[in-house]
């Protein structure tokens, strides 16, 4: 993918005439549509990765006290075996005499029989319950290594995406110079409760810098700014768009108030937190800071209420 977008935009910046300042930002508007999904993919794989191998984890912790009780379980069944099913005639004999009574021995065997097949039900279960746990465990650590080099090869994707702005910002900064950038203001919003407070805390992040696979406190993507926003309201979001989408209820255009979660493009690769009158607070791409923008500068999705 990054082959093919580097011929295209050469092609753009080797142009008799340089670039103005707008042409090298569409140029980026446009190549950010291609290259935002492949960042949200990776946060979506990153996020399984971390999670299975807590759970991972979890069931090691959980694998470890069964295994012990097992090996406890299979002692005292040896030591039963050993002392009452390995004894020798004469011992028998010997036992009989001393209590004078032949049918007190088939008695205690009788219920040491009975105690034993009591102690290997017992381990039969924990035995159960222990392959059990190894089973779910081999599974987890199989999708874990997939999930690893899922999120190695992602990185190495978004390394080639790097490069790419970089390159792009290189080309802008050469056509026009260091540009500053108007982060705009928040318009005082007439919500309360825990939307006022996702509300206020994405407004004071305005000026700070988007970062890919970041979830702040000093840079942000798109879905590390609304995580973040609302996790200060105590709500809390996946660090991926596609389960942000899910994480909320869906609300129509006419509905939407300040604090909804507002998502852009068909696969929704892109979220904003709506402060209402079409205007947005967003982290919104690779050199650009945490700034209000209208919603109409890119097709909207839909919105989702997550409180």
């Amino acid at each position: 993918m990054a082959a093919a977008v580097c011929v295209g935009l050469t092609s753009a910046g080797s142009a008799q005439a340089a670039p103005t300042a707008q042409e090298v930002e569409n140029q980026i508007d446009k190549q950010w549509e291609q290259l935002e999904p492949t960042i949200e993919q990776y946060n979506k794989v990153h996020n399984q990765l971390l999670a299975n191998q807590k759970k991972a984890k979890e069931l090691e912790d959980k694998i470890q006290p069964l295994s012990l009780q097992t090996d406890l379980a299979m002692t005292r069944v040896g030591g039963i075996a050993a002392k009452y099913y390995k004894i020798g005639p004469s011992s028998e004999v010997n036992a009989m005499l001393a209590t004078g009574d032949p049918g007190t021995l088939t008695e205690q065997l009788t219920i040491l029989d009975r105690l034993a097949r009591d102690e290997q039900r017992q381990i039969a279960d924990v035995v159960a319950a222990r392959d059990k746990f190894n089973a779910e465990k081999q599974r987890l650590d199989a999708l874990i290594v997939q999930l690893a080099r899922q999120d190695a090869d992602l990185a190495a994707k978004k390394k080639q995406i790097d490069a790419e702005i970089k390159r792009l910002e290189k080309l802008r900064e050469t056509a026009v110079g260091k540009v500053t950038i108007d982060v705009g203001a928040c318009p005082a919003v007439t919500v309360i409760g825990k939307a006022a407070i996702a509300v206020r805390t994405a407004c004071q992040q305005l000026g700070k810098m988007y970062k890919w696979g970041s979830t702040g406190p000093n840079t942000f993507d798109c879905s590390g700014l609304t995580q973040f926003a609302w996790k200060k309201a105590g709500v809390s979001l996946t660090h991926f768009t596609g389960d942000q989408w899910n994480e909320g209820r869906p609300i129509s255009k006419s509905e939407a108030r300040a604090g909804d979660l507002v998502f852009f493009f068909a696969d929704r690769h892109h979220v904003g937190i709506y402060l209402g009158n079409n205007l947005m607070v967003h982290a919104s791409r690779a050199g650009q800071p945490v700034k209000v923008a209208n919603i109409q500068y890119m097709p909207v999705a839909g919105f989702r209420r997550v409180a």
